[in-house]
């Protein structure tokens, strides 16, 4: 799936304009406040809420490390590298960096197998880097996030090496061993027919003790038995530890596959809409997880973490990696008191993955009134999914114009919404997935096991396009990078898109600086309008003295004219001014024709 580069250019063509923002900071328009501007007014509005935590309505941003900046030449990110582009960080307005694994693995899940939980893989740095860039992100008003991976350790880390040196080691219960059975040929089967996320037998055999051991994941990541009060005590020291380093929270991975169903029932197949068993990418049938994922067990565990993490007082934020089917379950993660995750991630909004006003609302619509008021954490992209482009890609988009304004109707549901928003590291210039041509380039052992039909995560993991130079900027000329850099560099990158004001990157940029500093993006609530139009997602900000926003965004490849009648919102305003819209959409907008072209947005204020 390699994008031409002239799709590539779709994060220049686009033009957007911002006027004077009407809200609690007045700034004086969203193209005007500087990303400091709008920082300090942030900042100072929190610190005068008092008590309200530092993550409400923030902008985190996936950093993956290996891909971020290389700083010492070796052609994989690390640290340091990441520190030294804090002030950009800054620049674009984000308020947390989330960091995938940097604790010392064998790097097989490319560190989400982890064999040290207390310190810093060599290939990223040391522990007084990982200081330095806390202390550094601090100034810069940015907090850091640790990936935690409870459910699993590496089969390199000491606990498991000792687990599986005899039945009688004293760790062999903080893992998941069981004794397997005979087929009707006599050949030892495993205990049940569980699967791998990854293909094949979720149990792997051990010849020296005559078990198997559970493995959610890869083979190379044994399963945790959080049954054992042991493994709990041993996880909560490890968050303590990180917390103790100055992080300001931890993205938990794969947190709802921690319990697995005690009595080791089969798991069921899924099913079709044609009543067929589904196959997967490594040609094996689909398995019902229900048995092996999202247990009630999960729920007690999370209540312990957050008891440690609201211990220190500062506002330790939790969020979950929970790909869940329905907006019940996502509420759960809450907790029934508030007591479990903060923001637990709202995958079926972003990952709606086609252009469906309907299905947009409803998923919108459920995190916005069926979670008790609690602030969801909406996301469109992250390391293990293929970038924005596939909306355009399955709304048959070829136009770079229209998948560029595309990339903006994304960016403004994501930003424009009453959220918490994580960005995906290189979205905000228009990155694109570059899935590999041959095998022999893959490095994802998911795309190595599953070619072809399942390519791997290398495709959205290629290094940040810093600039035109050697490399894109993210390396030294000259130097190897772990993974290729993409051939549209030349055009997406950081350095042309800062230097014109309608890219992409501006587009992100006042959009964060808006969702910071305009009252009604900030605190309002959020009303979906127009809830029969097939055409175009729109929605209504406002708080309640009366200071509103409305938003819109054209589905489809034909221009729309909208109205917008707001009495029955209790909002007296008539008039309505741009405060960001894309080419054309700008001027001579008024409640009752809000014009937009093509996949075109507008958001105004209401006066």
């Amino acid at each position: 799936m390699n994008r031409s580069v002239r799709w590539a250019v779709c994060v220049l063509a686009a033009v957007s304009v911002a006027v004077p923002a009407v809200g609690a900071m007045k700034p004086a328009s969203a193209r005007q406040v500087s990303s400091n501007e709008a920082r300090a007014q942030h900042q100072s509005a929190r610190a005068g809420a008092g008590a309200e935590p530092w993550w409400k309505n923030a902008v985190i941003y996936e950093v993956y490390p290996r891909s971020f900046q290389d700083s010492n030449g070796d052609g994989v990110g690390d640290l340091n590298g990441i520190r030294s582009r804090l002030g950009y960080l800054h620049w674009l307005g984000v308020d947390a960096i989330w960091m995938t694994p940097i604790y010392p693995s064998p790097q097989v899940d490319f560190g989400y197998d982890i064999s040290n939980y207390y310190n810093i893989d060599s290939r990223y740095g040391t522990l007084a880097d990982f200081s330095r860039l806390v202390a550094t992100a601090k100034k810069q008003h940015i907090g850091v996030l640790m990936d935690l991976v409870l459910n699993h350790t590496s089969n390199q880390h000491p606990w498991f090496i000792e687990s599986e040196s005899s039945r009688t080691n004293p760790k062999r219960d903080w893992y998941v061993w069981r004794n397997g059975h005979k087929g009707p040929d006599g050949k030892l089967l495993p205990p049940n027919n569980w699967q791998s996320v990854f293909g094949g037998s979720a149990w792997q055999y051990d010849k020296k003790t005559g078990q198997f051991y559970y493995h959610k994941f890869y083979i190379q990541q044994p399963d945790l038995n959080w049954n054992n009060p042991q493994v709990r005590h041993a996880m909560y020291n490890v968050e303590r530890f990180w917390i103790r380093h100055g992080v300001a929270g931890f993205r938990l991975d794969a947190i709802t596959t921690l319990f697995e169903d005690p009595k080791l029932r089969n798991e069921k197949p899924l099913l079709g809409k044609d009543g067929k068993p589904v196959i997967n990418a490594f040609g094996h049938v689909q398995l019902n997880d229900s048995l092996t994922n999202n247990l009630p067990q999960v729920h007690g565990v999370l209540r312990q973490l957050r008891q440690v993490a609201d211990s220190y007082h500062r506002h330790i934020l939790l969020i979950g990696e929970t790909y869940l089917s329905s907006v019940n379950d996502l509420r759960k993660m809450y907790g029934a008191h508030n007591d479990e995750l903060q923001l637990p991630m709202d995958m079926q909004v972003g990952f709606i993955n086609r252009l469906d006003v309907a299905r947009f609302r409803k998923e919108i619509n459920e995190a916005e009134t069926e979670l008790h008021g609690d602030e969801p954490l909406f996301v469109v992209d992250n390391d293990d999914n293929h970038r924005w482009e596939r909306y355009a890609d399955a709304a048959g988009v070829k136009d770079p114009v229209e998948r560029g304004n595309i990339a903006r109707v994304l960016a403004t549901i994501l930003l424009a919404s009453r959220d918490t928003a994580l960005i995906y590291y290189g979205d905000e210039i228009g990155m694109v997935t570059t899935v590999p041509t041959k095998k022999s380039e893959v490095r994802d052992p998911v795309g190595i096991r599953g070619w072809p039909k399942n390519k791997g995560r290398d495709g959205e993991r290629t290094p940040m396009q810093w600039n035109s130079g050697p490399n894109a900027g993210f390396s030294k000329a000259g130097v190897k990078t772990w993974l290729p850099i993409p051939p549209s560099y030349k055009t997406v990158n950081v350095a042309v898109e800062k230097k014109d004001p309608n890219s992409l990157l501006h587009w992100y940029r006042r959009m964060i600086a808006l969702k910071h500093t305009n009252e009604a993006l900030h605190d309002g609530q959020e009303i979906m309008l127009n809830t029969r139009d097939e055409h175009v997602l729109a929605w209504l900000r406002k708080t309640p003295d009366g200071n509103a926003v409305v938003v819109a965004c054209n589905f489809t490849g034909q221009p729309r004219t909208e109205s917008f009648d707001l009495k029955p919102e209790g909002v007296k305003g008539r008039r309505v001014k741009t405060l960001m819209a894309t080419p054309g959409d700008a001027s001579g907008q008024t409640l009752h024709a809000v014009h937009l072209g093509p996949y075109g947005v507008f958001v105004g204020q209401v006066e």
